[in-house]
Protein backbone atom coordinates (compact mmCIF):
# COMPACT_ATOMS: atom_id res chain seq x y z
CA UNK A 1 0.00 0.00 0.00
CA UNK A 2 1.45 3.37 -1.05
CA UNK A 3 0.77 5.99 1.63
CA UNK A 4 2.07 9.11 -0.15
CA UNK A 5 3.92 10.07 3.03
CA UNK A 6 7.56 10.75 3.80
CA UNK A 7 9.76 8.29 5.66
CA UNK A 8 11.43 10.27 8.44
CA UNK A 9 13.61 7.50 9.72
CA UNK A 10 11.32 4.52 10.15
CA UNK A 11 8.16 6.59 10.67
CA UNK A 12 5.72 7.74 8.01
CA UNK A 13 4.98 11.45 8.20
CA UNK A 14 2.84 13.94 6.26
CA UNK A 15 2.76 17.26 8.08
CA UNK A 16 2.68 19.44 4.96
CA UNK A 17 -0.19 20.83 2.90
CA UNK A 18 1.47 20.74 -0.53
CA UNK A 19 0.48 17.62 -2.47
CA UNK A 20 1.01 16.20 -5.95
CA UNK A 21 0.50 13.08 -8.07
CA UNK A 22 2.64 11.07 -10.45
CA UNK A 23 1.71 10.61 -14.10
CA UNK A 24 1.24 7.63 -16.38
CA UNK A 25 2.65 8.76 -19.75
CA UNK A 26 1.40 5.65 -21.59
CA UNK A 27 -2.22 6.27 -20.57
CA UNK A 28 -1.73 10.05 -20.46
CA UNK A 29 -3.46 10.31 -17.07
CA UNK A 30 -2.46 11.00 -13.48
CA UNK A 31 -1.94 8.06 -11.14
CA UNK A 32 -4.21 7.88 -8.12
CA UNK A 33 -1.92 8.15 -5.06
CA UNK A 34 -1.47 11.60 -3.56
CA UNK A 35 1.98 12.52 -2.22
CA UNK A 36 2.66 15.08 0.49
CA UNK A 37 5.74 17.26 0.17
CA UNK A 38 7.99 17.37 3.23
CA UNK A 39 7.97 20.42 5.48
CA UNK A 40 11.02 22.18 6.89
CA UNK A 41 10.25 20.54 10.23
CA UNK A 42 10.34 17.09 8.66
CA UNK A 43 13.56 17.89 6.78
CA UNK A 44 15.22 19.08 10.00
CA UNK A 45 14.07 15.94 11.78
CA UNK A 46 15.39 13.67 9.04
CA UNK A 47 18.81 15.37 9.04
CA UNK A 48 18.98 15.36 12.85
CA UNK A 49 18.18 11.64 12.92
CA UNK A 50 20.78 10.97 10.23
CA UNK A 51 23.41 12.88 12.23
CA UNK A 52 22.62 10.84 15.33
CA UNK A 53 22.60 7.60 13.36
CA UNK A 54 26.02 8.46 11.94
CA UNK A 55 27.55 8.32 15.42
CA UNK A 56 27.04 4.55 15.47
CA UNK A 57 26.65 3.66 11.79
CA UNK A 58 30.10 5.04 10.97
CA UNK A 59 31.65 2.33 13.14
CA UNK A 60 29.39 -0.50 11.94
CA UNK A 61 31.48 -3.47 10.87
CA UNK A 62 31.80 -4.51 7.26
CA UNK A 63 29.99 -7.74 8.07
CA UNK A 64 27.04 -5.83 9.55
CA UNK A 65 26.87 -3.39 6.63
CA UNK A 66 26.97 -6.30 4.21
CA UNK A 67 24.01 -7.89 5.98
CA UNK A 68 22.13 -4.59 5.69
CA UNK A 69 22.87 -4.20 1.98
CA UNK A 70 21.92 -7.77 1.19
CA UNK A 71 18.73 -7.40 3.21
CA UNK A 72 17.80 -4.32 1.14
CA UNK A 73 18.28 -6.39 -2.02
CA UNK A 74 16.11 -9.17 -0.58
CA UNK A 75 13.33 -6.76 0.42
CA UNK A 76 13.32 -5.12 -3.01
CA UNK A 77 12.87 -8.52 -4.62
CA UNK A 78 10.10 -9.29 -2.14
CA UNK A 79 8.11 -6.31 -3.48
CA UNK A 80 7.77 -8.41 -6.63
CA UNK A 81 5.10 -7.41 -9.16
CA UNK A 82 3.84 -4.46 -7.13
CA UNK A 83 7.13 -2.66 -7.66
CA UNK A 84 7.25 -3.52 -11.35
CA UNK A 85 3.68 -2.37 -11.98
CA UNK A 86 4.21 0.90 -10.11
CA UNK A 87 7.47 1.54 -11.98
CA UNK A 88 5.76 1.03 -15.34
CA UNK A 89 2.75 3.18 -14.44
CA UNK A 90 5.02 6.09 -13.49
CA UNK A 91 7.47 5.95 -16.40
CA UNK A 92 5.83 4.50 -19.50
CA UNK A 93 8.76 2.09 -19.69
CA UNK A 94 8.12 -1.60 -20.49
CA UNK A 95 8.09 -4.40 -17.93
CA UNK A 96 11.31 -5.88 -19.30
CA UNK A 97 13.17 -2.62 -18.67
CA UNK A 98 11.75 -2.46 -15.14
CA UNK A 99 12.87 -5.99 -14.34
CA UNK A 100 16.29 -5.40 -15.85
CA UNK A 101 16.79 -2.25 -13.82
CA UNK A 102 15.63 -4.01 -10.67
CA UNK A 103 18.23 -6.69 -11.35
CA UNK A 104 20.94 -4.09 -11.75
CA UNK A 105 19.87 -2.37 -8.51
CA UNK A 106 19.99 -5.62 -6.57
CA UNK A 107 23.32 -6.50 -8.17
CA UNK A 108 24.83 -3.18 -7.11
CA UNK A 109 23.71 -3.67 -3.52
CA UNK A 110 25.19 -7.15 -3.39
CA UNK A 111 28.46 -5.98 -4.98
CA UNK A 112 28.90 -3.36 -2.26
CA UNK A 113 28.00 -5.95 0.38
CA UNK A 114 30.82 -8.16 -0.89
CA UNK A 115 33.21 -5.21 -0.97
CA UNK A 116 32.66 -4.13 2.64
CA UNK A 117 32.57 -7.67 4.00
CA UNK A 118 36.05 -8.29 2.58
CA UNK A 119 37.19 -4.90 3.90
CA UNK A 120 40.33 -3.93 1.97
CA UNK A 121 38.49 -1.03 0.28
CA UNK A 122 39.48 1.28 3.19
CA UNK A 123 43.00 1.48 1.71
CA UNK A 124 44.73 0.97 5.04
CA UNK A 125 48.25 2.38 4.87
CA UNK A 126 50.77 1.97 7.68
CA UNK A 127 54.19 3.54 8.11
CA UNK A 128 55.72 2.20 11.31
CA UNK A 129 57.83 4.27 13.67
CA UNK A 130 61.58 4.61 13.34
CA UNK A 131 62.66 5.98 16.76
CA UNK A 132 66.34 5.66 15.94
CA UNK A 133 66.15 7.62 12.70
CA UNK A 134 68.53 10.61 12.48
CA UNK A 135 68.44 13.52 12.65
CA UNK A 136 64.79 13.16 13.69
CA UNK A 137 62.79 10.16 14.88
CA UNK A 138 59.94 9.04 12.64
CA UNK A 139 56.45 8.74 14.09
CA UNK A 140 54.09 5.81 13.56
CA UNK A 141 51.46 7.01 11.07
CA UNK A 142 48.45 5.00 9.90
CA UNK A 143 45.82 6.02 7.39
CA UNK A 144 42.44 4.74 6.20
CA UNK A 145 39.27 5.99 4.59
CA UNK A 146 36.48 7.15 6.92
CA UNK A 147 32.88 8.14 6.05
CA UNK A 148 31.88 11.78 5.52
CA UNK A 149 28.51 11.85 7.29
CA UNK A 150 24.86 12.17 6.18
CA UNK A 151 24.48 12.12 2.40
CA UNK A 152 21.60 13.54 0.34
CA UNK A 153 20.82 11.57 -2.81
CA UNK A 154 18.60 13.01 -5.53
CA UNK A 155 16.51 10.47 -7.42
CA UNK A 156 17.02 10.45 -11.21
CA UNK A 157 14.10 10.80 -13.62
CA UNK A 158 15.36 8.25 -16.14
CA UNK A 159 16.39 5.45 -13.75
CA UNK A 160 13.78 5.10 -10.97
CA UNK A 161 15.65 2.15 -9.44
CA UNK A 162 19.33 1.99 -10.42
CA UNK A 163 20.04 5.71 -9.87
CA UNK A 164 17.41 6.58 -7.31
CA UNK A 165 16.17 5.48 -3.88
CA UNK A 166 18.34 2.38 -3.43
CA UNK A 167 20.52 3.02 -6.48
CA UNK A 168 24.26 3.29 -6.82
CA UNK A 169 24.70 6.50 -4.80
CA UNK A 170 22.69 5.16 -1.86
CA UNK A 171 24.33 1.73 -1.93
CA UNK A 172 27.81 3.27 -2.03
CA UNK A 173 27.00 5.68 0.81
CA UNK A 174 25.65 2.89 3.03
CA UNK A 175 28.73 0.81 2.23
CA UNK A 176 30.94 3.72 3.27
CA UNK A 177 29.10 4.07 6.60
CA UNK A 178 27.07 7.16 5.71
CA UNK A 179 23.35 7.58 6.49
CA UNK A 180 21.29 8.59 3.45
CA UNK A 181 18.42 11.00 2.94
CA UNK A 182 16.83 10.51 -0.48
CA UNK A 183 15.06 13.39 -2.19
CA UNK A 184 12.60 11.26 -4.09
CA UNK A 185 11.99 12.19 -7.71
CA UNK A 186 8.43 13.50 -8.11
CA UNK A 187 7.90 11.63 -11.37
CA UNK A 188 8.22 8.24 -9.67
CA UNK A 189 7.35 8.92 -6.04
CA UNK A 190 5.39 5.67 -5.72
CA UNK A 191 8.32 3.58 -6.89
CA UNK A 192 10.49 5.55 -4.49
CA UNK A 193 8.20 4.92 -1.52
CA UNK A 194 8.05 1.19 -2.18
CA UNK A 195 11.84 0.95 -2.35
CA UNK A 196 12.11 3.16 0.74
CA UNK A 197 9.87 0.73 2.61
CA UNK A 198 12.25 -2.08 1.62
CA UNK A 199 15.24 -0.14 2.98
CA UNK A 200 13.45 0.58 6.26
CA UNK A 201 12.49 -3.08 6.70
CA UNK A 202 16.08 -4.12 5.99
CA UNK A 203 17.43 -1.58 8.48
CA UNK A 204 15.11 -2.83 11.20
CA UNK A 205 15.84 -6.51 10.50
CA UNK A 206 19.60 -5.98 10.66
CA UNK A 207 19.64 -3.63 13.66
CA UNK A 208 20.74 -0.46 11.90
CA UNK A 209 20.18 2.80 13.84
CA UNK A 210 16.91 4.63 13.22
CA UNK A 211 17.67 7.57 10.93
CA UNK A 212 20.17 5.67 8.79
CA UNK A 213 17.68 6.28 5.97
CA UNK A 214 14.90 8.76 5.20
CA UNK A 215 12.85 9.30 2.05
CA UNK A 216 11.64 12.84 1.37
CA UNK A 217 8.85 13.77 -1.05
CA UNK A 218 9.18 16.91 -3.15
CA UNK A 219 7.32 18.32 -6.13
CA UNK A 220 9.76 21.11 -6.95
CA UNK A 221 13.15 22.55 -6.03
CA UNK A 222 12.46 23.94 -2.53
CA UNK A 223 12.98 20.71 -0.61
CA UNK A 224 16.21 19.92 -2.45
CA UNK A 225 17.50 23.43 -1.76
CA UNK A 226 16.77 23.07 1.94
CA UNK A 227 18.50 19.71 2.11
CA UNK A 228 21.68 20.85 0.35
CA UNK A 229 21.78 23.99 2.53
CA UNK A 230 21.32 22.09 5.78
CA UNK A 231 24.47 22.18 7.95
CA UNK A 232 23.98 18.54 8.97
CA UNK A 233 24.38 17.31 5.39
CA UNK A 234 27.95 16.48 4.40
CA UNK A 235 27.76 15.57 0.68
CA UNK A 236 25.30 15.29 -2.22
CA UNK A 237 24.75 12.79 -5.04
CA UNK A 238 22.83 13.91 -8.13
CA UNK A 239 22.04 12.54 -11.58
CA UNK A 240 20.21 14.84 -13.97
CA UNK A 241 20.49 18.00 -16.02
CA UNK A 242 23.43 20.38 -16.21
CA UNK A 243 21.22 23.18 -14.98
CA UNK A 244 20.04 21.23 -11.93
CA UNK A 245 23.42 19.79 -11.04
CA UNK A 246 25.22 23.12 -11.40
CA UNK A 247 22.62 24.86 -9.23
CA UNK A 248 23.20 22.35 -6.43
CA UNK A 249 26.98 22.55 -6.87
CA UNK A 250 26.92 26.35 -6.58
CA UNK A 251 24.57 26.23 -3.59
CA UNK A 252 26.81 23.76 -1.74
CA UNK A 253 29.85 25.93 -2.43
CA UNK A 254 28.25 28.99 -0.82
CA UNK A 255 27.45 27.27 2.47
CA UNK A 256 29.32 28.33 5.60
CA UNK A 257 30.82 24.83 5.44
CA UNK A 258 31.05 23.98 1.72
CA UNK A 259 30.38 20.36 0.86
CA UNK A 260 31.08 18.23 -2.22
CA UNK A 261 28.36 17.65 -4.81
CA UNK A 262 28.98 14.64 -7.01
CA UNK A 263 26.73 15.35 -9.97
CA UNK A 264 26.50 13.35 -13.17
CA UNK A 265 25.02 15.72 -15.73
CA UNK A 266 24.82 16.26 -19.49
CA UNK A 267 26.64 14.36 -22.22
CA UNK A 268 26.32 14.00 -26.00
CA UNK A 269 28.80 11.10 -26.14
CA UNK A 270 30.73 11.74 -29.37
CA UNK A 271 31.18 8.82 -31.76
CA UNK A 272 34.10 9.04 -34.22
CA UNK A 273 33.61 6.85 -37.31
CA UNK A 274 36.83 6.57 -39.27
CA UNK A 275 36.80 6.47 -43.11
CA UNK A 276 37.78 2.83 -43.72
CA UNK A 277 35.17 1.61 -41.25
CA UNK A 278 32.55 3.73 -42.99
CA UNK A 279 33.60 2.38 -46.35
CA UNK A 280 33.59 -1.30 -45.37
CA UNK A 281 30.55 -1.48 -43.08
CA UNK A 282 28.75 1.84 -43.16
CA UNK A 283 25.37 0.25 -43.80
CA UNK A 284 25.63 -2.05 -40.77
CA UNK A 285 26.89 0.81 -38.61
CA UNK A 286 23.92 2.94 -39.64
CA UNK A 287 21.51 0.23 -38.49
CA UNK A 288 23.38 -0.29 -35.23
CA UNK A 289 23.45 3.41 -34.42
CA UNK A 290 19.82 3.96 -35.34
CA UNK A 291 18.99 1.39 -32.66
CA UNK A 292 21.37 2.94 -30.16
CA UNK A 293 19.91 6.42 -30.63
CA UNK A 294 16.39 5.05 -30.13
CA UNK A 295 17.00 2.71 -27.18
CA UNK A 296 15.01 3.85 -24.16
CA UNK A 297 13.53 6.65 -26.32
CA UNK A 298 16.95 8.29 -26.21
CA UNK A 299 16.65 8.77 -22.45
CA UNK A 300 20.02 7.30 -21.50
CA UNK A 301 22.82 9.56 -20.28
CA UNK A 302 25.08 7.69 -22.74
CA UNK A 303 22.87 8.22 -25.79
CA UNK A 304 25.03 8.87 -28.91
CA UNK A 305 24.00 12.45 -29.62
CA UNK A 306 26.99 13.36 -31.80
CA UNK A 307 28.44 11.37 -34.71
CA UNK A 308 31.68 12.60 -36.29
CA UNK A 309 33.15 11.60 -39.64
CA UNK A 310 35.38 12.89 -42.42
CA UNK A 311 33.54 14.12 -45.52
CA UNK A 312 33.28 11.84 -48.51
CA UNK A 313 30.99 9.46 -50.31
CA UNK A 314 31.15 6.91 -47.49
CA UNK A 315 29.97 9.43 -44.91
CA UNK A 316 27.22 10.66 -47.23
CA UNK A 317 26.00 7.08 -47.73
CA UNK A 318 26.13 6.49 -43.97
CA UNK A 319 23.99 9.57 -43.31
CA UNK A 320 21.42 8.39 -45.83
CA UNK A 321 21.38 4.87 -44.42
CA UNK A 322 21.11 6.15 -40.86
CA UNK A 323 18.17 8.32 -41.90
CA UNK A 324 16.43 5.39 -43.57
CA UNK A 325 17.01 3.03 -40.65
CA UNK A 326 15.93 5.35 -37.85
CA UNK A 327 12.65 6.22 -39.53
CA UNK A 328 11.79 2.51 -39.66
CA UNK A 329 11.77 2.34 -35.87
CA UNK A 330 8.43 2.99 -34.19
CA UNK A 331 8.53 5.88 -31.70
CA UNK A 332 8.16 5.04 -28.02
CA UNK A 333 6.93 6.77 -24.90
CA UNK A 334 8.99 9.27 -22.95
CA UNK A 335 9.01 9.38 -19.17
CA UNK A 336 6.67 12.30 -18.56
CA UNK A 337 4.94 15.18 -20.38
CA UNK A 338 7.59 17.50 -18.91
CA UNK A 339 10.36 15.35 -20.37
CA UNK A 340 8.90 15.27 -23.87
CA UNK A 341 8.11 18.97 -23.58
CA UNK A 342 11.76 19.71 -22.87
CA UNK A 343 12.79 17.39 -25.70
CA UNK A 344 10.64 19.24 -28.22
CA UNK A 345 11.83 22.66 -27.02
CA UNK A 346 15.50 21.72 -27.10
CA UNK A 347 15.13 20.01 -30.44
CA UNK A 348 13.44 23.05 -31.97
CA UNK A 349 16.17 25.27 -30.58
CA UNK A 350 18.76 23.07 -32.31
CA UNK A 351 16.79 22.97 -35.56
CA UNK A 352 16.54 26.76 -35.60
CA UNK A 353 20.32 27.12 -35.84
CA UNK A 354 21.63 28.30 -39.22
CA UNK A 355 23.23 25.84 -41.65
CA UNK A 356 21.79 22.82 -39.91
CA UNK A 357 20.13 20.25 -42.19
CA UNK A 358 17.45 17.79 -41.09
CA UNK A 359 18.09 14.42 -42.72
CA UNK A 360 15.55 12.31 -40.82
CA UNK A 361 12.41 13.41 -39.03
CA UNK A 362 9.64 10.99 -38.11
CA UNK A 363 6.53 12.75 -39.37
CA UNK A 364 3.69 10.25 -38.87
CA UNK A 365 1.15 10.64 -36.09
CA UNK A 366 2.17 9.35 -32.67
CA UNK A 367 0.43 8.84 -29.34
CA UNK A 368 0.62 11.43 -26.59
CA UNK A 369 4.06 11.54 -24.94
CA UNK A 370 5.68 9.53 -27.77
CA UNK A 371 8.81 11.20 -29.15
CA UNK A 372 9.50 11.65 -32.86
CA UNK A 373 13.12 10.85 -33.69
CA UNK A 374 15.28 13.30 -35.58
CA UNK A 375 18.74 13.21 -37.17
CA UNK A 376 20.52 16.33 -38.42
CA UNK A 377 23.82 17.08 -40.10
CA UNK A 378 26.14 20.05 -40.17
CA UNK A 379 29.53 21.06 -41.56
CA UNK A 380 32.52 20.87 -39.24
CA UNK A 381 33.25 24.59 -39.46
CA UNK A 382 29.67 25.45 -38.52
CA UNK A 383 29.80 23.12 -35.51
CA UNK A 384 33.07 24.68 -34.36
CA UNK A 385 31.70 28.22 -34.58
CA UNK A 386 28.33 27.57 -32.95
CA UNK A 387 28.67 26.08 -29.46
CA UNK A 388 24.88 25.95 -29.01
CA UNK A 389 25.04 22.91 -31.32
CA UNK A 390 27.08 21.15 -28.61
CA UNK A 391 24.18 21.11 -26.16
CA UNK A 392 22.43 17.87 -25.24
CA UNK A 393 18.96 17.23 -26.63
CA UNK A 394 17.71 14.62 -24.17
CA UNK A 395 15.73 12.17 -26.28
CA UNK A 396 15.93 10.37 -29.67
CA UNK A 397 18.01 13.01 -31.43
CA UNK A 398 21.48 12.87 -32.94
CA UNK A 399 23.67 15.08 -35.12
CA UNK A 400 26.23 14.04 -37.74
CA UNK A 401 29.15 16.45 -38.14
CA UNK A 402 30.92 16.30 -41.50
CA UNK A 403 34.57 17.21 -40.94
CA UNK A 404 36.87 18.45 -43.69
CA UNK A 405 39.89 16.51 -42.47
CA UNK A 406 41.40 14.53 -39.62
CA UNK A 407 42.87 17.79 -38.36
CA UNK A 408 39.43 19.41 -38.15
CA UNK A 409 38.06 16.28 -36.51
CA UNK A 410 40.74 16.53 -33.84
CA UNK A 411 40.03 20.25 -33.40
CA UNK A 412 36.30 19.64 -32.94
CA UNK A 413 36.87 16.94 -30.32
CA UNK A 414 39.31 19.19 -28.47
CA UNK A 415 36.71 21.98 -28.33
CA UNK A 416 33.95 19.76 -26.94
CA UNK A 417 32.77 20.09 -23.38
CA UNK A 418 33.47 17.15 -21.06
CA UNK A 419 31.60 13.93 -21.86
CA UNK A 420 30.78 10.63 -20.17
CA UNK A 421 31.86 8.56 -23.16
CA UNK A 422 33.62 8.71 -26.48
CA UNK A 423 33.53 5.98 -29.13
CA UNK A 424 35.95 5.12 -31.91
CA UNK A 425 34.72 3.06 -34.86
CA UNK A 426 37.66 1.77 -36.91
CA UNK A 427 38.72 -1.08 -39.17
CA UNK A 428 41.68 -3.25 -38.29
CA UNK A 429 44.84 -1.16 -37.81
CA UNK A 430 43.01 2.01 -38.91
CA UNK A 431 43.13 3.57 -35.45
CA UNK A 432 46.93 3.58 -35.50
CA UNK A 433 46.80 6.34 -38.13
CA UNK A 434 44.77 8.68 -35.88
CA UNK A 435 46.71 9.00 -32.60
CA UNK A 436 45.93 12.70 -32.20
CA UNK A 437 42.21 12.08 -32.62
CA UNK A 438 42.34 9.35 -29.97
CA UNK A 439 44.36 11.54 -27.59
CA UNK A 440 41.91 14.40 -28.04
CA UNK A 441 39.00 12.07 -27.32
CA UNK A 442 40.65 10.67 -24.20
CA UNK A 443 41.12 14.20 -22.89
CA UNK A 444 37.40 14.94 -23.14
CA UNK A 445 35.72 11.77 -21.85
CA UNK A 446 35.61 9.38 -18.90
CA UNK A 447 35.30 6.18 -20.93
CA UNK A 448 36.35 5.38 -24.49
CA UNK A 449 34.66 2.57 -26.46
CA UNK A 450 36.16 0.76 -29.44
CA UNK A 451 33.85 -0.54 -32.18
CA UNK A 452 30.74 -0.52 -30.01
CA UNK A 453 27.95 1.74 -28.85
CA UNK A 454 28.01 3.96 -25.75
CA UNK A 455 24.54 3.00 -24.55
CA UNK A 456 24.80 0.55 -21.69
CA UNK A 457 26.92 0.86 -18.57
CA UNK A 458 28.42 -2.32 -17.14
CA UNK A 459 28.50 -2.32 -13.33
CA UNK A 460 32.01 -3.53 -12.54
CA UNK A 461 35.14 -2.28 -10.74
CA UNK A 462 36.78 -1.09 -13.99
CA UNK A 463 33.85 1.09 -15.07
CA UNK A 464 34.20 4.87 -15.07
CA UNK A 465 30.88 6.65 -15.30
CA UNK A 466 31.95 10.26 -15.07
CA UNK A 467 34.16 12.63 -16.98
CA UNK A 468 35.34 16.22 -17.30
CA UNK A 469 32.78 18.91 -16.52
CA UNK A 470 29.89 19.07 -17.35
CA UNK A 471 29.70 15.29 -17.64
CA UNK A 472 30.34 15.35 -13.89
CA UNK A 473 31.39 17.86 -11.27
CA UNK A 474 34.55 15.90 -10.41
CA UNK A 475 36.18 13.77 -13.10
CA UNK A 476 38.28 11.90 -10.54
CA UNK A 477 35.31 9.79 -9.49
CA UNK A 478 32.89 7.31 -11.01
CA UNK A 479 29.16 7.14 -10.25
CA UNK A 480 28.97 3.44 -11.16
CA UNK A 481 30.76 0.42 -9.72
CA UNK A 482 32.29 -0.30 -6.35
CA UNK A 483 34.88 2.48 -6.68
CA UNK A 484 32.05 5.01 -6.44
CA UNK A 485 32.32 4.48 -2.68
CA UNK A 486 35.31 6.83 -2.76
CA UNK A 487 32.98 9.83 -3.16
CA UNK A 488 31.58 9.36 0.35
CA UNK A 489 34.82 8.96 2.31
CA UNK A 490 37.90 10.97 3.21
CA UNK A 491 41.43 9.90 4.18
CA UNK A 492 42.19 10.07 7.88
CA UNK A 493 45.51 9.51 9.69
CA UNK A 494 46.36 8.34 13.21
CA UNK A 495 49.79 9.37 14.50
CA UNK A 496 51.53 7.51 17.35
CA UNK A 497 48.18 6.07 18.43
CA UNK A 498 48.06 3.15 20.94
CA UNK A 499 47.45 -0.12 19.13
CA UNK A 500 44.49 -1.09 21.29
CA UNK A 501 42.72 2.18 20.45
CA UNK A 502 43.18 1.92 16.71
CA UNK A 503 40.33 0.71 14.47
CA UNK A 504 40.65 -2.96 13.55
CA UNK A 505 41.71 -2.03 10.03
CA UNK A 506 44.93 -0.49 11.36
CA UNK A 507 45.85 -2.69 14.33
CA UNK A 508 49.15 -4.55 14.30
CA UNK A 509 47.49 -7.97 14.40
CA UNK A 510 45.29 -7.19 11.36
CA UNK A 511 42.23 -8.93 12.87
CA UNK A 512 40.19 -8.41 9.69
CA UNK A 513 42.91 -10.04 7.54
CA UNK A 514 42.60 -7.29 4.93
CA UNK A 515 45.22 -6.26 2.41
CA UNK A 516 47.20 -3.26 3.69
CA UNK A 517 50.19 -1.20 2.60
CA UNK A 518 52.79 -1.62 5.36
CA UNK A 519 55.97 0.36 4.82
CA UNK A 520 55.20 0.50 1.09
CA UNK A 521 54.56 -3.25 0.78
CA UNK A 522 51.08 -4.62 0.07
CA UNK A 523 50.42 -7.45 2.50
CA UNK A 524 47.94 -9.20 4.78
CA UNK A 525 50.68 -9.95 7.34
CA UNK A 526 50.61 -8.83 10.95
CA UNK A 527 53.10 -6.26 12.22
Amino acid sequence: MISGKNYIGNQLSAKGIKTYKTFNPQLNIENNPIYTEATKEEIDEAVSMASNAFKTFRSTSGKEKAAFLNAIADEILALDSKLIKTYCSETGLPEGRAMGERGRTVGQLRAFAELVQEGSWVEATIDTAQPERQPMAKSDIRKMMVPLGPIVVFGASNFPLAYSTAGGDTAAAFAAGCPVIVKSHPMHAGTGELVASAIIKAAEKTGMPNGVFSNINSSGIDVGTQLVSHPGVKAVGFTGSIRGGRALYDLAATREEPIPVFAEMGSINPVVILPEALKSRGEALAKTYAGSIMVGTGQFCTNPGLLLGIKGDSLSHFIQNLSNEIIKIEPTCMLHPNIIGAYERNKQKALSQPELTVVADYSSDVKSNYARQTVTTVEGATFLNNTSLHQEVFGPYSMVVQCESAEQLEQIISKLEGQLTGTLIADENEATHYPKVIDALQNRVGRIIYNGVPTGVEVCPSMVHGGPYPASTDSRFTAVGINSIKRWVRPFSYQDWPNNLLPNELKNENPLNISRSVNNKQTTDTI
